[in-house]
């Protein structure tokens, strides 16, 4: 007798509908039936920060989250965040101040300061820190990407200013 149910998800603004167990994380639930890989799987633990998705437009760790609990809720992942065509100001700033090298937190990172530079669009140096120690990285040292998120921050008031 199994213990699945069918669970929709609104993904990226698209309803999925797939059979899991109630205990399915989120995390597993976007990789293997929704097959976004994007969202990476680390510590397992809500620690790293590799696995950050926003839900309902926050933050959310995937890897601590069940799929189940999504009902209702949209969930955005990396996949929605640009194109290879056309990256987000957030990721070709990343891409021009090289701020990432294995890549692996980095889809975490972007989630989390997608969110966070529309509530906060002028962040000092230390608040772009205390927001990043959120997210882990064994690559870079932190110093290039807190230089993208702070240019990448500049440009979208640039682009706010002169939208408004």
């Amino acid at each position: 007798m199994s213990d699945e149910q069918a669970i929709t998800l609104t993904v990226n603004g698209a309803n999925l509908t797939f059979q899991a167990e109630p205990r399915k994380l989120l995390s597993d639930a976007l990789r293997e039936d929704c097959h976004l890989t994007g969202t990476h799987i680390g510590c397992e633990h809500g620690v790293c920060g590799a696995c950050t998705v926003l839900v309902d437009g926050r933050p959310t760790r995937s890897c601590l989250t069940f799929a189940v609990q999504m009902e209702g809720h949209e969930v955005t992942t990396i996949e929605a965040v640009g194109t290879p065509q056309k990256l987000s100001i957030l990721q070709q700033a990343l891409h021009e101040c090289h701020g990432l090298q294995c890549g692996f937190c980095t889809p975490g990172i972007v989630m989390t300061f997608e969110a966070y530079l529309k509530e906060n669009p002028d962040p000092s140096e230390a608040q772009i820190r205390e927001t990043l120690s959120g997210n882990l990285c064994r690559c870079t040292g932190y110093q290039n990407i807190v230089k993208a998120i702070a240019l990448a921050a500049s440009r979208m008031r640039e682009a706010t200013h002169h939208a408004g």
